[in-house]
């Protein structure tokens, strides 16, 4: 084995190759290597960031599984209520996965300044409702406290706020439409208490968040009396079946929908990062370890001589194989350090000052979210290794093939 490991470190010293045929094949594989991890780390970091970070502002603004009426038949504006003496409200005991439920009501609506007016849908919160879930995206102002006496204070969007000219301390009128269309609408004036960025443009632009008591009192409700229920979950994993489970718990008027289910077009969006993820893994392993075949064959070609030699000093061809094993795995690790060493600088950098910013529009957040998991660093390193490590064995191969005496005189 100290012979081995000898000769492997003489074949991996600089000075033994600078100047030989191998130098740019192996600083090539090298380089591949770098790369190819490099590329792995933020396909992954960023990929995954994405994805729990566009779950996570759904959830914040629409729950994990919404309770409704059948009768409102799948609208955005509550047509029926629901009377919040429920077995599962306000503590959802039954099914142990939920952490929160909440209720809520909502109500189309216009809000007119002197120079603009926007269609919105005003959504109705209580003192039970968490508003943790959404103090990250609060810019400007502060949250509403609906746990007292109903106030007039609500939360607007910074895309609806700029687009009325509207600022934090601002108030506005915002008229809803009756049922019956002969009379005259509600009129409510709000006052701003704080502006909020979700980055999520479909609430963005519909979306103002105020007290439930006002969409009680113009649909003539009673107190207790609202338009759905947001039910939180403690494992976003295992949505489909507490979902499920929901349902079962829940009577047979109500209906129950995962956000899943609900803004399908999204989830199945971010389904399609998972596919692209393992491509490009599989790309940058493939690429890698090409570069370590050629540089591993180019290494046995120009060191002929030596096989030949240590062949007719007694090495056995296994021997002989991993003294270029040896060294192949020394330059792999030496690619996954300068890959790994640059990939999370640039991870981290991005992590903390966010660089690289995306439309919104188009990916619902404002910059690449980056998930950072040293079990995911650690298991893609290994993965690099082993792949390429086994692949290598095939063309260590043809090392058993070279015939020491037409090796020596090999020139």
């Amino acid at each position: 084995m100290n012979l081995e490991y000898f000769i492997a470190k003489r074949l991996i010293t600089a000075k033994d190759y600078k100047s030989s045929i191998s130098a740019p094949i192996i600083k090539i594989a090298i380089s591949a290597i770098a790369i190819g991890i490099i590329m792995m780390l933020v396909s992954v970091a960023t990929g995954i960031g994405l994805q729990q970070k566009i779950r996570e502002k759904v959830s914040a603004f629409n729950g994990q599984v919404i309770i409704s009426n059948y009768d409102n038949n799948q609208s955005e504006v509550t047509i029926s209520p629901i009377s919040i003496k429920q077995d599962f409200y306000p503590k959802f005991t039954s099914v142990p996965e939920v952490s929160h439920i909440q209720a809520i009501a909502s109500k189309a609506g216009i809000i007119r300044t002197e120079a603009a007016f926007e269609g919105i849908i005003f959504k109705g919160v209580g003192g039970d409702y968490d508003w943790n879930n959404i103090k990250e995206y609060l810019v400007d102002g502060r949250v509403p406290d609906f746990s007292k006496t109903i106030n007039e204070d609500v939360l607007l969007s910074r895309f609806l706020a700029d687009r009325l000219n509207l600022k934090v301390g601002d108030q506005f009128n915002t008229f809803f439409i009756k049922e019956d269309q002969n009379k005259l609408p509600n009129v409510r004036r709000f006052k701003i208490a704080g502006i909020f960025n979700s980055g999520f443009q479909d609430f963005d632009a519909t979306y103002i968040i105020g007290d439930i008591r006002h969409i009680q009192r113009i649909n003539k409700w009673a107190p207790n009396q609202v338009g759905a229920f947001e039910v939180f979950l403690k494992d976003f994993k295992n949505i489909k079946e507490t979902g499920e489970e929901i349902y079962q718990q829940t009577s047979s008027t109500l209906d129950t929908k995962t956000i899943i289910e609900k803004y399908s077009y999204i989830f199945d969006w971010l389904e399609l990062f998972d596919f692209n993820i393992v491509v490009i893994l599989g790309i940058m392993i493939v690429v890698a370890t090409i570069n370590m075949v050629v540089a591993l064959l180019v290494l046995i070609l120009e060191r002929t001589q030596m096989i030949g030699i240590l062949k007719a000093l007694g090495a056995n061809n296994w021997v002989i194989r991993k003294i270029f094993l040896y060294n192949a795995l020394y330059l792999i690790l030496r690619g996954l350090f300068w890959g790994n060493l640059i990939g999370i600088s640039l991870l981290l950098i991005q992590q903390h000052f966010g660089v690289v910013q995306l439309n919104p529009e188009n990916y619902y957040v404002n910059q690449a979210p980056v998930y950072l998991n040293w079990g995911y660093v650690l298991l893609l390193n290994l993965l690099t290794i082993t792949v390429c490590f086994l692949v290598l064995l095939i063309p260590s191969y043809i090392i058993t093939k070279i015939s020491p005496v037409k090796a020596i005189r090999f020139d």
